[in-house]
């Protein structure tokens, strides 16, 4: 007996030419395609929406308040998408759901060049965010969702990252060829490039469960899996009825609505506080901060608890929003900007994790795309919340304090409502 656990756990500078490497848990190259494909959908869709906008206005004579309303359906649509793609994934492959998705959403950029009318355009957000929905964020975060349990935190942190690279990579490059080719110009091939990024990668990496591949997750063997606490698997049907869910919803649409509002406005507080240089330099420097914040916080979250560190978050995008509030020069600006940046992945990774860490994956894809809908309304209201602030107090010192108190909002209500039973 004791030569056989000799066999099966040799020290560790023993080595024989029998030994077979260990291969690299499939898992993780799941990881990296859900960062490509995040990569992609956050550069060619959510960071593009500011650049759309601007060719409508420039190119086809639209005035900025209906684009900017019709850019609002796009996240009303993406939320309806992401309910229909959570539903789907719980039935069907979870890449068969992104690939027609990401099919659908390229065709139709591939038409942004010929807009002309008002319905066209609102058809086009329409669409374009359904299709988003469906290839974004609730599928590929239930692949991941479902394919790690210890090591969950870690992986979504990596996996997600691609939203802030497309970012920082993509959104200049279509920038640059929307200037360059025109909208009509450019549209074809922004759509071409959308498709190839996503599609292959879905179809022929991606798997829906560490199950298809007769695997576990994280990658441990069956008799280890049988050994460790057992996990949560609870029916969505239950879980909507739960107070929990209902907190990490209203708390992350307070949070989130607060965020998204920040991103739309920051680049205008920087540039009538501190010019446009600055505005630039600060929308990269809050990409950057938000993937290292994102990366950073995956192994973070391997020490503390998913709670404390998401109410940490909370507190410290309030702070971010305050500085920024009060900031009058580009040093204070740039503060602002790093502190409001590092919680900006972070806090978008925590909705997803809080509701898997407590649920499970049973039921993941509807009950995260349940909630994910429910923040929607934040997410497309707050920007025009804290326009009509600024336009009634004549500057962004109020609507940025008051961006900070939303978010204050959400700390109190995951506080009082979000403790999870033992």
């Amino acid at each position: 007996m004791a030569a056989f656990r000799d066999n099966r756990n040799p020290p560790a500078l023993t080595s024989t030419p029998l030994a077979a490497p260990r291969r690299i848990f499939y898992g993780w190259y799941i990881v990296a395609a859900v960062f490509v494909t995040t990569t992609i959908t956050s550069g060619f869709a959510f960071y593009n929406l500011s650049i759309l906008l601007a060719a409508f206005v420039s190119e086809r004579g639209f005035a900025v308040a209906v684009a900017s309303s019709a850019t609002a359906t796009f996240f009303i649509a993406g939320g309806i998408g992401g309910v229909i793609a959570g539903r789907l994934v719980d039935r069907i492959d979870a890449r068969v759901v992104i690939a027609a998705g990401a099919t659908i959403g390229a065709l139709t950029l591939a038409c942004a060049g010929q807009i002309r009318d008002l319905w066209q355009l609102y058809l086009f957000h329409v669409v374009f965010g359904l299709c988003h929905g469906a290839s974004g964020l609730v599928p590929v975060t239930t692949m991941v969702a479902r394919w790690f349990s210890v090591r969950r935190a870690l992986a979504m942190s990596v996996a997600t990252t691609g939203l802030s690279f497309g970012g920082i990579l993509v959104a200049p490059l279509v920038a640059l060829a929307i200037e360059r080719l025109g909208l009509a110009g450019a549209a074809p091939w922004l759509g071409l490039i959308m498709f190839l990024g996503i599609v292959p990668v879905a179809l022929l990496v991606m798997r829906s469960s560490p199950a298809a591949l007769g695997l576990e997750p994280d990658g441990i063997t069956q008799a280890e899996r049988e050994q460790a606490p057992p996990q949560p698997a609870v029916a969505y049907a239950d879980a909507w009825r739960s107070r929990y869910f209902y907190a990490v919803s209203v708390a992350y649409l307070f949070l989130l609505g607060a965020q998204v509002g920040a991103i739309a406005h920051i680049y205008r507080l920087a540039s009538t506080r501190a010019g446009v240089a600055t505005a630039a330099l600060a929308i990269s420097v809050m990409a950057g901060s938000s993937t290292i914040g994102r990366l950073t916080g995956g192994w973070i979250l391997l020490k503390v608890s998913t709670r404390s560190f998401a109410l940490a978050l909370m507190a410290m995008q309030a702070v971010g929003l305050v500085v920024l509030a009060v900031a009058e020069d580009s040093t204070q600006i740039l503060l602002g900007t790093v502190i409001f940046g590092v919680t900006m992945g972070n806090s978008l990774m925590m909705h997803p994790l809080l509701l898997a860490e407590r649920f499970g994956t049973r039921d993941y894809g509807r009950i995260y795309s349940t909630s994910q809908l429910v923040t929607v309304v934040g997410v497309a209201g707050c920007p025009a919340l804290i326009g009509v602030i600024y336009e009634a107090s004549g500057g962004y010192a109020v609507a940025f304090l008051a961006a900070a108190g939303v978010t204050l909002v959400g700390l109190a209500v995951l506080v009082l409502f979000g403790a999870t039973r033992r």
